[in-house]
C-alpha cells in the first residue's frame, strides 16, 4: 500500500511464567521498539500493542510445582515483565494481560461469531486421561520415553533432549505428570479450525502476495508448512485454567491458548482506546491501516498461517502486512535455556548494570539474529560499549560540548563563515534521515544502527580533519564555522539515535538544551541548533565498562554450566520395580549394523540396517549428532527386537538400539566388549 494512514504494531505476548531474557529482547521487543519510535519520529499515527500471555499448560505446571494458584503465578510474572519493559525503554502504548476481563470478553465474542457462522468442525476423539487425577491430560502433562532418541522424560509435545516434535501417542510407556499413573484413552469432544479449507487462499495471499516483501526466513518456513499440507487444528482444550468455551455442551473446556493469545492484540487495543478515549476499530478494521507483527521464529506459523486464517474466518479484520520475525539469539556459543539457567534475565541485567539500558539495546541490535541465529557474548558487549559507544558516539558529543564551552562559553557560534566543505558535510548530514529510514522500513535494524554510527563517525572525522583546537588561535572565524557545523551534527544525532538509544538521545537533547526535531525536520532544517543558542552542561553519554562486571557475568554462566553438569552426572533415581516375567519379555539381541544413511530433513536421525541374527531389519535411531553414517557400519550393538514397530519420518522402525549418554549429550553404544555371533541374547 501507499503510505498508510495509521499503523498497528504488535509484539509477541510474553508468557507469564518467567522473566524476560536476552533472546526475547533481540528477537522481538527491541526491533519492534526501534520501528515504532521511528514511526513516531516521522509523525505517523501508530499504536504499539503487547501484553502478558497468561493461559495455557505451562502456567498450571508452574503453579503446581510451586504450590500456588495459576493466578498467583501470572500476577507475579506480569509485574516483573511489565516493570522490566518500562525500565528498559520499550515504549508500548498499551501493555495488557490475557487474564483481564476485556480479553475474556473479546476472545469469547470472537469464538462465538466464528461458531455461529459454522467456521468450526466439532469432533469427538480419544485423548489421554488420568484415571487417578480424574482429568484429561494436556500434552505437557504426559511424559515418557522419546521414540526418536530413547531419552526418558520426553513430553507429549516435544523431547527436550533431541528437540523432536511429538504427539502423546508416540511416547513409549507414557505416564501422567500429575499422578504418575498410566493414562488411558477416553473420548472427548472438541472444536477444530479446518485450516485445510484456507490453504488455497493462504497460498495466494502469502506465496504470491508477499514473496517480495517478507523476510526469506519467514517466507521459507510458511511455504514449507503449506507444501506439507494443512490439517484441522483444535481450538479448545480440556483444562480448568483459561477462557471457558462460550457454547453449550462445553463445560470443563477452555479456548486453546494459541487461539486466545493473538486475540490479545485486539483486546489490548480496546483497553488502550477505552483509556485514551479513542476508537479502536480503525486500527484493526480499516484498509488504510498497516498491521505489523514482531515475533520470534517459533511463532511464525501462528502469526502467518493460523491467526490470518482466524481473521479471515471472522471476516471483520485486516490482515498483517508484514511479520518480520527474527531467528534465535544464542549466548556464549550455546542455545539459551531457561531450565538450565543459561540466560541473561532482563530484570537481573537492570540490577547489575544500572543506567546502561542503551548499551544492551545497542549490543542486541548490532548482533540481532535478523536472518540467521546469532551469538551474544559478554566480551563483545563490553567491546561495543568501549570501542563504539564511548570511543565514537560519546567521544564526538563530548568534544563538541567541551570545545563549545571552552571557546564560546557554551553559546553556539556564528554560521557566517561556512565554506563549501562545511556545507557539503551538512548536506551529508541531512541525507541520514532518509538513509536510516529506508533501512528501518525494510526491517534492517542492524544496517540502520550502523548508518547512525556512521553519522557520528562523520562528525569525528570532520573535527579531526579541521582541528579547531589548532585554528582557534590562528583563524577564529574558521573555528566558529567548524564548531557550528559540529554542533549541528550533534543535534541531528539527538533525533536519529532516539529509536536505538532513547536514554542517550534524551541526555544529548538535555545537554544541547533543545527540543529534538522530527525525522523530516532534520532532513530539511537549515539550522538544527541555531547560532546564539546556549547549550547545557557537558556530561558523558557513556562510560567505559571495566573487566570486573564482565567477569562476574561470565562466572555466573560458568556456575550454571557446572551445576548442569553435576545434575546430569547424578544418577537418575531407580524406576519402579518390575517383575522377572516383565523383564524376561524383553528380547535384546546383539546385532551388527550393515548399512546406515542419514534420514532426509532430520538432523538427529540415522536409518540403520541391522543383522540381528534372526533377520535384517530397519531401525531409525537418533544418533546422527554423535556418529556419522560411515563410522557406525560394522559396529555391533544391542537391539530390543520385540519392540512394537513405529513409523518415524515415514520409515517403519523395527526395534531400538541401546545407548548410554555422556553429560554433554554425546551418545555411546551399549555393546559386547568383543565380537559375538549375531543373534546372541542379552540376559
Amino acid at each position: 500500500m501507499d503510505t498508510p494512514k495509521r499503523y498497528t504494531v504488535t509484539a509477541a505476548l510474553p508468557y507469564a511464567n518467567g522473566p524476560i531474557h536476552l533472546g526475547h529482547l533481540a528477537g522481538v521487543y527491541v526491533p519492534a521498539d526501534v520501528y515504532v519510535r521511528y514511526l513516531r519520529q516521522k509523525g505517523r499515527d501508530v499504536i504499539f500493542i503487547c501484553g502478558s500471555d497468561e493461559h495455557g499448560v505451562p502456567i498450571t505446571i508452574k503453579a503446581r510445582r510451586e504450590g500456588i494458584t495459576p493466578q498467583q503465578v501470572v500476577d507475579k510474572y506480569n509485574a516483573i515483565i511489565r516493570d522490566s519493559f518500562a525500565e528498559f525503554g520499550i515504549s508500548f502504548d498499551n501493555y495488557s494481560r490475557t487474564s483481564a476481563p476485556i480479553h475474556h470478553k473479546t476472545a469469547s465474542e470472537f469464538f462465538r461469531k466464528m461458531y455461529d457462522a459454522g467456521q468450526f468442525v466439532e469432533q469427538e476423539s480419544e485423548q489421554y486421561y488420568d484415571p487417578e487425577a480424574k482429568q484429561f491430560l494436556a500434552d505437557r502433562y504426559i511424559t515418557g520415553t522419546c521414540p526418536r532418541c530413547g531419552a526418558e522424560g520426553a513430553y507429549g509435545d516435544q523431547c527436550e533432549k533431541c528437540g523432536s516434535t511429538l504427539s502423546p501417542s508416540e511416547l513409549i510407556d507414557p505416564k501422567s505428570a500429575l499422578s504418575g499413573a498410566t493414562p488411558i484413552l477416553k473420548k472427548t469432544k472438541h472444536w477444530y479450525l479446518p485450516l485445510q479449507q484456507y490453504e488455497s487462499w493462504l497460498r495466494q495471499w502469502i506465496l504470491e502476495g508477499h514473496k517480495a516483501d517478507w523476510k526469506p526466513n519467514v517466507y521459507g518456513q510458511v511455504k514449507s508448512w503449506l507444501d506439507d499440507g494443512l490439517r484441522p487444528r483444535a481450538v479448545t482444550r480440556d483444562l480448568d485454567w483459561g477462557i471457558p468455551v462460550p457454547v453449550e455442551g462445553a463445560e470443563g473446556k477452555v479456548l486453546y491458548v494459541w487461539f486466545d493469545a493473538p486475540i490479545g492484540y485486539i483486546s489490548s487495543t480496546k483497553e488502550w482506546a477505552e483509556r485514551e478515549g479513542k476508537d479502536w476499530e480503525p486500527y484493526w478494521k480499516s484498509a488504510d491501516t498497516k498491521l505489523v507483527h514482531f515475533i520470534g521464529k517459533d511463532n511464525i506459523v501462528f502469526h502467518c498461517i493460523i491467526f490470518p486464517a482466524m481473521l479471515r474466518a471472522h471476516g471483520e479484520y485486516i490482515l498483517p502486512d508484514n511479520v518480520p520475525a527474527n531467528e534465535f539469539l544464542n549466548l556464549e556459543g550455546n542455545k539459551l535455556s531457561t531450565s538450565r539457567n543459561w540466560a541473561v534475565w532482563l530484570d537481573q541485567y537492570l540490577v547489575d548494570f544500572p543506567g546502561k539500558q542503551d548499551v544492551l539495546r545497542y549490543a542486541l541490535i548490532a548482533t540481532a539474529p535478523e536472518t540467521k541465529d546469532n551469538d551474544f557474548t559478554w566480551r563483545d558487549f563490553q567491546n561495543r560499549n568501549n570501542s563504539e559507544l564511548v570511543a565514537i558516539l560519546g567521544n564526538f558529543v563530548n568534544r563538541v560540548m567541551v570545545l563549545t564551552h571552552k571557546y564560546y562559553g557554551g553559546v553556539v557560534p556564528s554560521s557566517q563563515h561556512l565554506n563549501e566543505a562545511d556545507r557539503e558535510v551538512l548536506d551529508q548530514m541531512r541525507k541520514y534521515p532518509s538513509i536510516l529510514g529506508d533501512s528501518i522500513e525494510k526491517y534492517r535494524f542492524r544496517e540502520a544502527l550502523s548508518e547512525m554510527m556512521n553519522l557520528a563517525r562523520l562528525g569525528n572525522k570532520y573535527l579531526a580533519d579541521n582541528e579547531p583546537w589548532k585554528t582557534q588561535k590562528t583563524d577564529p572565524e574558521r573555528t566558529e564555522a567548524v564548531m557550528y557545523t559540529a554542533v549541528q551534527i550533534a543535534g541531528a544525532l539527538a533525533t536519529l539515535c532516539e529509536p536505538f538509544l532513547p536514554f542517550a538521545a534524551a541526555a544529548l537533547a538535555k545537554m544541547l538544551d533543545i527540543r529534538p526535531l522530527t525525522w523530516d525536520e532534520v532532513a530539511q532544517a537549515q539550522s538544527i541548533v541555531p547560532s546564539g543558542h546556549r547549550l547545557g552542561q557537558p556530561a558523558l553519554l557513556f562510560e567505559k565498562i571495566e573487566d570486573a562486571p564482565i567477569e562476574a557475568q561470565l562466572k555466573r554462566l560458568e556456575d550454571s554450566r557446572l551445576a548442569n553438569i553435576a545434575a546430569e552426572k547424578a544418577a537418575e533415581p531407580q524406576k519402579e520395580t518390575v517383575s522377572y516375567d516383565e523383564f524376561d519379555r524383553m528380547d535384546i539381541r546383539v546385532g551388527t549394523i550393515v548399512e546406515a544413511e542419514k534420514v532426509p530433513k532430520a538432523k538427529k536421525l540415522l536409518k540403520l540396517t541391522i543383522d540381528t541374527g534372526i533377520d535384517r531389519r530397519t531401525v531409525v535411531s537418533g544418533i546422527a549428532e554423535s556418529f556419522s553414517a560411515e563410522e557406525v557400519v560394522g559396529r555391533q550393538v544391542c537391539v530390543l527386537v520385540n519392540l512394537a514397530p513405529r513409523e518415524i519420518k515415514g520409515i517403519l522402525s523395527n526395534g531400538m538400539i541401546l545407548m548410554t549418554e555422556h553429560p554433554d549429550g554425546r551418545l555411546e553404544f551399549v555393546a559386547p566388549s568383543r565380537k559375538v555371533k549375531e543373534g546372541a541374547q542379552v540376559r
